[in-house]
């Protein structure tokens, strides 16, 4: 399948996986940033990672929209006026600014335990051991161990000047904030497949570098795009004194790290001999957006 394929397929699903009911509040809201025009590069990656190693695809389609259900509701809540305080999402008004705080607060909530449930109800064709596997993968970095703390040390780090080691404070914020949701992607559709262990650690570690990879590369972007490029506003990481890559070493040894960073992406496939040309269409592009 080509990336336009899976993002068709996906969207089509997510919109036939949230229908609207009572109380229709919280459903409009939950679908409303659900389904905002995206990449969807974290379900892709789910698909794809199933695909390249022997599983089927519509075994992992669950999963994947689930997936992309929790990405979500970390939009949601990092938007709000208690966090980031953002205006808009792929340039549409963020989700408390069309149906108010509470709902919002609610609505990622809801999304948070609607998805697992997405899981359990549609993966007919997953074995019971499979599926606690799955959402084990699911709980862990969903929560405190993994995107809630990056966004903890997000909000801790902003402005803070007693920070004594940087370096070692940015790759925790972004391995848990950026990176975990890729893992969970890849490692459950490896899992899916029925990959061994050394094909689980493998796309891990593909993951890793990759979620770093793309953060720096939203992090050169917040500094030189456009909001028509963005869909959200660009400069408030700069205002509000968040520790990014581009405040730490600036954009050209940022730019060298994201080169790197994809470089060791590329190992990681060809020393496990798997192919794919999704990986490489997604890789090039994020490289021609930042200019290397």
């Amino acid at each position: 399948m080509q990336m336009n394929d899976y993002v068709e397929l996906i969207d089509t699903k997510l919109n036939e996986l949230i229908p609207i009911e009572y109380p229709q509040s919280i459903f409009k809201a939950m679908k409303y940033t659900v389904t905002l025009p995206g990449k969807r590069l974290r379900p892709i990656l789910c698909l794809e990672t199933c695909t390249i190693l022997g599983g089927e695809i519509e075994d992992a389609i669950p999963t994947a929209c689930a997936i992309e259900m929790l990405h979500a509701q970390t939009l949601i809540h990092d938007d709000l006026p208690c966090m980031d305080n953002d205006d808009y999402r792929r340039g549409k008004p963020t989700n408390h600014k069309v149906f108010g705080e509470a709902i919002a607060v609610l609505a990622g909530d809801a999304l948070l335990t609607y998805a697992p449930q997405i899981i359990t109800k549609n993966s007919e064709n997953l074995s019971p051991s499979t599926i606690i596997r799955i959402l084990n993968e699911y709980f862990h970095f969903a929560g405190a161990r993994g995107v809630i703390a990056g966004q903890v040390v997000d909000i801790e780090s902003e402005n803070n000047t007693n920070i004594t080691d940087k370096e070692k404070t940015l790759e925790y914020l972004h391995t848990h904030k950026t990176s975990d949701l890729f893992k969970l992607s890849m490692r459950t559709g490896a899992i899916i497949a029925g990959a061994n262990d050394e094909k689980i650690q493998a796309v891990t570690e593909f993951a890793h570098n990759f979620g770093l990879a793309f953060q720096i590369a939203d992090d050169i972007l917040d500094e030189i795009s456009t909001f028509a490029e963005m869909g959200k506003t660009l400069g408030k990481d700069k205002e509000e004194g968040k520790l990014t890559y581009v405040s730490l070493y600036g954009i050209d040894i940022a730019k060298c790290k994201l080169s790197c960073l994809f470089e060791k992406c590329c190992d990681i496939m060809n020393k496990q001999n798997i192919q794919s040309e999704i990986f490489n269409d997604i890789i090039k592009s994020i490289k021609k957006r930042v200019g290397i």
